[in-house]
């Protein structure tokens, strides 16, 4: 009886340009200092400090036939570097969102055009998350982010207002490109500054990595209101697990209500009367980008546990269970609604994790009609841990469920999952796409899919 292979070939990724970012010794693609990688399938973003190079595939062609490489303007003054990549797909929109190490977000299209430029904070981003929420019968709003972790902060962008500024910038680029004007630099300038929410999420120390979980509701005895609450859950070195959380608003203080109303309007005043005494000449200056304003973060827990440190996160799709690897080789499962760990890994030392959803329970109307359309209720959300000091994968069945799966994987390569996409539509006749796992191996360039169906 033959061996049932659990993983699907895609594509050989192996080209000459990948020399420019480190390949072409073994495990180049685990070990080489700031290496960074992002998934949207069917294109694969490498990138180190400076240069990021975009692979690209599909079923009958080879990802070496395109190739796209993008250099972004970094200012050398600061030695600044290339520190988080991500996708942002929005339907028919495709772009790369750049942080780095001066604390800005930058926005590129495929063709290397730089879109949007923008400081978040000062210091360096250290991730870049795209996640969401539709609303359903469960869900009484919809939630798409982008969120920007640094080692202090943690910013909120909407993906409403990105895909706004995206598509205005496309259609001004192709209205330029009738009227015979290439001037792409000031088409990125123009795009205006994009609406977001910052937050100190360090009162516990440093953060090594972090996540907005989803809305919560608002504290007790607090004055209900239109505006939104954000849980925030962060791991470090000071605190393995901290939790927070997020008001939109600064404030909410009688004393600051009425502070953020008198203050501007006399400061407003008095510069008035200097103005017609002192009429001096002011000559128009570019204002310098500031970074914004803090938000309210109250924080709720945290889990502190020495030397224990908390290393990597992921979250699942809904944001109601995260992942947590440490420095002592274990993986907590935290339910980031109640804020407990339901779930405890030991001996897994630079693991790795990513949440998929997959077809554990055969269906017999699958089975019976080679037509059945899977829905979201036939798949079930598991854990994916890439042990590569074991050289395997497991897939173990959420949450409280069995050891599904070991695959054997070797040393130096990475499992990797698509960007959530952006979509406008609010229904679609095709059928449910689960959360997916890629494999890439680096010694050989392959990449592969973990199979749906277990049987």
């Amino acid at each position: 009886m033959s061996r049932r292979q659990h993983t699907s070939e895609l594509a050989c990724i192996a080209c000459d340009d990948l020399s420019e970012i480190g390949a072409g010794k073994e495990g180049w693609l685990v070990n080489t200092p700031n290496l960074l990688t992002a998934l949207d399938t069917p294109s694969l973003a490498l990138a180190n400090r400076s240069i990021i190079l975009i692979l690209h595939w599909n079923d009958s062609a080879d990802p070496s036939a395109y190739r796209r490489k993008i250099i972004p303007d970094l200012s050398p003054i600061e030695a600044e570097y290339i520190s988080a990549i991500e996708w942002l797909v929005f339907d028919d929109i495709r772009v790369l969102a750049i942080g780095t190490s001066s604390g800005f977000l930058l926005i590129y299209s495929l063709k290397g055009d730089l879109i949007h430029k923008q400081l978040v904070d000062s210091g360096k981003i250290i991730k870049l998350r795209v996640r969401g929420r539709k609303k359903d019968l469960e869900e009484e709003a919809s939630s798409e982010e982008v969120c920007v972790v640094m080692r202090s902060t943690v910013a909120r962008f909407d993906g409403s207002d990105i895909e706004s500024l995206l598509r205005r910038w496309f259609r001004e680029r192709q209205s330029n490109f009738w009227d015979g004007r290439r001037d792409s630099e000031n088409l990125g300038n123009s795009s205006g500054r994009l609406p977001y929410q910052l937050w100190n999420v360090s009162k516990y120390g440093a953060c090594a990595d972090a996540a907005i979980t989803g809305l919560m509701p608002p504290p007790l005895m607090e004055v209900q209101s239109s505006q939104r609450y954000y849980c925030a859950v962060t791991i470090g070195d000071d605190a393995v697990i901290s939790a927070y959380r997020l008001s939109e608003n600064r404030s909410r203080s009688i004393v600051g209500a009425i502070l953020s109303k008198v203050v501007p309007a006399t400061f407003s005043t008095i510069s008035s009367l200097s103005k017609m005494i002192w009429r001096s000449d002011t000559s128009p200056k570019k204002p310098e980008e500031k970074p914004q304003p803090l938000a309210r973060a109250l924080p709720l827990t945290c889990l502190k546990d020495h030397p224990r440190k908390g290393e990597k996160l992921t979250l699942s799709p809904s944001g109601t269970l995260a992942a947590i690897t440490d420095s002592l080789g274990r993986i907590l499962l935290l339910d980031t609604q109640a804020l407990i760990v339901v779930r405890l890994w030991k001996g897994y030392r630079d693991a790795s994790c990513l949440f998929v959803e997959m077809l554990v329970k055969k269906n017999s109307s699958a089975t019976r009609f080679s037509s059945y359309a899977y829905e979201k209720s036939d798949y079930c959300l598991c854990l994916v841990i890439h042990a590569p000091r074991k050289e395997i994968v497991e897939v173990w069945q959420m949450r409280t469920g069995p050891l599904l799966l070991t695959i054997p994987f070797p040393k130096g390569g990475l499992i990797l999952q698509p960007t959530y996409r952006f979509d406008s539509s609010q229904s679609s006749s095709s059928s449910y796409v689960p959360l997916e796992v890629f494999f890439l191996n680096g010694d050989s360039g392959q990449l592969s899919v973990l199979n749906r169906s277990l049987h």
